[in-house]
């Protein structure tokens, strides 16, 4: 799945193309690196979000296609959280 879908599904990021524009901006990064939008993300992968001065890394723990807005929370694991 990508990263972009992936974030958006997962309600991290609230529109596709907003995930799309943190990617390119090198806002998010995947493993320790910087990643384009079509990155195929894989379950055990830690994604870092850097937004308005915090950092956030989750680990992904599934992909499914379709989820309900209260299962969202399922797709992932906070591991950290770091105001900048």
């Amino acid at each position: 799945m990508r990263v972009d879908k992936f974030l958006k599904l997962s309600r991290l990021i609230k529109r596709r193309t907003v995930g799309k524009s943190a990617c390119e901006a090198g806002r998010i990064v995947v493993n320790g690196k910087e990643v384009k939008p079509g990155y195929q993300v894989k379950i055990g992968d830690v994604i870092t979000l850097r937004f308005g001065g915090r950092e956030e890394q989750v680990e992904v723990l599934s992909l499914p296609e379709h989820v309900l807005k209260n299962e969202a929370d399922q797709m992932y694991r906070i591991i950290g959280e770091n105001p900048q």
